[in-house]
């Protein structure tokens, strides 16, 4: 089993983004994604930089991919999706059909993000047919559904053409949109948004009134307000899952590897904040938090 991090979600400075991967150089993650995949208006860092990055990161020894924007709406975000597509030195991460139908005409192999929402084998072995060669599974599926998926016969006759990944800490991107939730929330219309987004480098939280963790806010994307974590479920996924995803965020990204990395059969088991879930593998509600039993858990 490898561990990746996935692309930066929020909008942080460039010396914070430039910062965090010299320390991830200097890991043993197996694979990293970079690219802005919420908003273009986030120019912190642009393509060449992101280039530069992967290039210092695969000297360390790092597989990288570069990853792409969810939701496009611009002409300009074409060109700069084609900026990707044609790298010519890294695996893409597609996140759209629209990646995904330049990376095709170009025969290139490519990694399917969970927002292309693959759930069938149907759909599954149609984007194994285009190139896919790496499938992030939708979030909100769970390990049974993985299980019957892969055994369908027209599945298991190509299993050894795609590698799986899952996403399993963070908080869960759910929904994009066209309008910006993050700038509406300081009264600032999308078009005027003067950016505000990068006061929040873990994203904005929305409470219900009994104060529970509804959303997160980030920009034109809505992610869960439980953050995600599979630490104690990584037992169950050997044989099924090839490569487990963490999403960085701005403090212990690095201590979080470590301690999936000890736990990759069980003998780490981290107690859950209360503030995390991991229902959505289980089969349960996504908000559910299970916990493991109390004895196995590190001090």
């Amino acid at each position: 089993m490898q561990f990746s991090f996935g692309p930066i979600l929020y909008y942080w400075p460039r010396q914070q983004v430039e910062a965090f991967y010299q320390q991830v150089a200097e890991s043993d993650v197996d694979c990293v994604y970079l690219g802005e995949t919420v908003c273009s208006k986030r120019r912190e860092l642009k393509f060449e930089n992101y280039f530069h990055i992967a290039q210092m990161l695969r000297e360390a020894g790092k597989q990288v991919c570069l990853s792409t924007m969810t939701l496009l709406e611009a002409p300009s975000e074409l060109r700069e999706l084609r900026k990707y597509c044609d790298n010519g030195e890294f695996m893409v991460e597609a996140n759209d059909v629209g990646a995904v139908s330049m990376l095709a005409e170009q025969k290139l192999p490519f990694v399917g993000g969970a927002a292309l929402q693959i759930y069938n084998q149907h759909s599954l072995r149609k984007f194994i047919g285009m190139g896919m060669k790496r499938w992030v599974i939708p979030a909100e599926l769970s390990r049974d559904w993985l299980v019957e998926l892969l055994s369908e016969s027209m599945i298991d006759s190509v299993r050894d053409c795609f590698e799986t990944e899952v996403f399993a800490f963070g908080h869960l991107p759910l929904a994009w949109s066209g309008r910006c939730f993050t700038a509406r929330s300081e009264n600032r219309s999308k078009d005027q948004c003067e950016l505000c987004c990068i006061k929040y480098p873990q994203g904005r939280s929305v409470t219900s009134q009994d104060g529970t963790d509804v959303f997160v806010l980030n920009g034109i994307q809505t992610q869960s307000g439980s953050r995600y974590n599979l630490i104690n479920q990584l037992n169950g996924m050997h044989e099924l899952v090839d490569m487990v995803r963490l999403s960085p965020e701005p403090n212990d990204s690095l201590v979080w590897l470590q301690r999936f990395q000890k736990n990759q059969h069980g003998a780490q088991s981290v107690r859950l904040s209360t503030s995390e879930s991991n229902g959505y593998w289980l089969k349960l509600a996504g908000l559910v938090q299970v916990q493991e039993t109390p004895d196995s858990y590190e001090n």
